[in-house]
């Protein structure tokens, strides 16, 4: 799954990955966002497609439509989004990218549970497959996005059973785009997923278990327990 991450860059630093400047309706910000400790239940800036040029809107992470009377969902499992109920016009219509540097699991460790902070090996951001209720700029504060999470491979099953759905530049842009149908995002998501062998981990402090904790520290190697 994914439950907390960080995304501390400047807006520019993660959209050159994605598009040049006359692809974008996105102000220009020096200033590096500095979130280190992302938690559901907060704005997140979410990044989307509309008439052909990419925004960035502050978005509520969860999601519960009207007749849902749980708490909001904060995930979507690739395997069943496109077709379920409840994530089916998402998927076709709401799909967005979410950015960030690495994300952090929990892996029980004796009677704790360490975190980790997982991230690309070559130092890239990550670009998370995400869906959400549309339009993102109403800044609704119940319908919001939910990450898409994929099954876990190779080492990073050692650290949880799920993960979320991190694409390729490329792919992240065509998942973007608003004229590519749900089936196209399904193969999108099949054959534009960033491999496990590409991600490199360590552990962290526990401090980032409090959502209060935003330093830069959170995402620095620690000795495990």
């Amino acid at each position: 799954m994914c439950g907390r991450f960080a995304q501390a860059q400047t807006r520019q630093e993660y959209l050159a990955f994605l598009a040049d400047e006359a692809d974008c309706d996105i102000p220009y910000d020096p200033e590096p966002i500095g979130r280190y400790n992302v938690a559901p239940g907060t704005k997140v800036l979410l990044l989307s497609e509309r008439d052909d040029l990419l925004h960035l809107d502050p978005v509520f992470w969860g999601y519960a439509p009207g007749w849902w009377d749980k708490s909001p969902l904060i995930n979507a499992r690739q395997e069943t989004a496109a077709t379920s109920r409840m994530f089916k016009p998402l998927w076709h219509h709401g799909r967005a990218i979410v950015f960030a540097d690495g994300w952090f699991e929990w892996k029980k460790e004796g009677d704790k549970k360490q975190p980790y902070f997982i991230y690309r090996a070559d130092g890239q951001p990550i670009f998370m497959a995400a869906i959400g209720s549309t339009p993102f700029e109403r800044g609704d504060e119940a319908e919001g996005f939910l990450i898409v999470t994929a099954a876990a491979d190779k080492g990073l099953v050692d650290i949880h059973d799920r993960r979320p759905l991190v694409l390729t530049p490329q792919a992240a842009r065509a998942w973007l785009r608003e004229t590519v149908s749900g089936q196209e995002a399904e193969a999108i998501a099949q054959t534009g997923a960033v491999p496990a062998d590409q991600f490199h981990w360590h552990a962290v402090t526990r401090a980032v278990g409090n959502v209060k904790n935003q330093r830069a520290e959170l995402i620095n190697k620690v000795s495990e327990a």
